[in-house]
């Protein structure tokens, strides 16, 4: 019986290998270019805390690891993401902190959240 046992857990075990090595596939996005102000998500959503005056606070909670996100002018707040595994983004906007920035990237709508795949972010003029 416990032969019978640990064969059927083999072959089981060899079968669901290929549905673990799947990789999660990129949902689709648009192409989109956007101007907004890089804040930092936790001062900002909970106390509403942004501005030149909250600068050193935002860059010191970036390198701290909380994530930073872009505010366009609608009030909608993107959130940084990229496609590869392990890829922090808050490299990509730290010493924009509370500052006005152009970014170009790949926009998602996911569960009501926007993310975008920043390809080229910039001091807006």
């Amino acid at each position: 019986m416990l032969k019978r046992i640990m064969a059927a857990s083999a072959v089981l075990g060899c079968l669901a290998l290929p549905l673990a090595a799947q990789g999660h596939a990129a949902a689709a996005g648009n192409e989109m270019t956007m101007t907004g102000q890089v804040i930092d998500l936790n001062c900002n959503t909970t106390n509403g805390a942004s501005g030149p005056a909250h600068k050193a606070c935002a860059q010191a909670c970036a390198k701290a690891g909380v994530p930073l996100g872009i505010l366009a002018s609608d009030g909608t707040i993107y959130v940084p993401v990229s496609s590869k595994p392990g890829d922090p983004q808050n490299s990509k906007l730290d010493k924009f902190a509370e500052s006005k920035v152009t970014v170009t990237g790949t926009h998602r709508m996911v569960g009501g959240l926007h993310t975008i795949e920043i390809k080229t972010v910039a001091a807006a003029s």
